[in-house]
């Protein structure tokens, strides 16, 4: 299977603060198959460190206030259109990442609240048809292997 995965879960350091959000579960997953990683705010061309930033009012802006908006949709876009070259059949993405987040976000207010939402490119590749999942629940899934049989991973 071919798997687009967050860079910053595989330990890419390209996570805003400049670090990463390695994630053993994820990479026990992913073994075996093919992995595509993608930084969706670095193919935007922001850098890393860089002043976090969280959805506000359906527009993605840093804490200093700066409009990040166009870098956070153009990544996306290239990271989508990664994905369609690859032909990805599953992503898995760094929770509340105003880019990945799957389920929930930052409620823009930078105080930590988490609230119901996707990120930008979660959102786009939801509205292309790939199955997105979140790193943080990947423990829990269960997915149905070739021959119908259900595995637990």
């Amino acid at each position: 299977m071919k798997i687009l995965v967050s860079a910053c879960l595989l330990g890419e350091n390209c996570k805003y603060s400049g670090g990463n959000n390695y994630n053993q579960a994820v990479f026990d997953f992913a073994r075996g198959h093919q992995v595509v990683p993608v930084c969706p705010e670095v193919l935007g061309g922001l850098p890393t460190p860089q002043c976090p930033a969280e959805i506000v009012q359906g527009v993605v802006t840093n804490k200093e206030g700066i409009n990040v908006d166009r870098e956070f949709r153009a990544g996306a876009a290239k990271a989508l259109a990664i994905a369609k070259e690859n032909g990805v059949e599953l992503a898995i993405l760094q929770s509340r990442s105003p880019s990945c987040g799957v389920k929930e976000i930052y409620d823009g207010t930078f105080s930590g609240t988490k609230i119901p939402g996707r990120g930008v490119f979660a959102k786009m590749l939801m509205d292309e048809g790939v199955r997105v999942l979140d790193a943080g629940e990947l423990p829990k899934i269960i997915l149905k292997n070739e021959d119908g049989k259900c595995q637990s991973n």
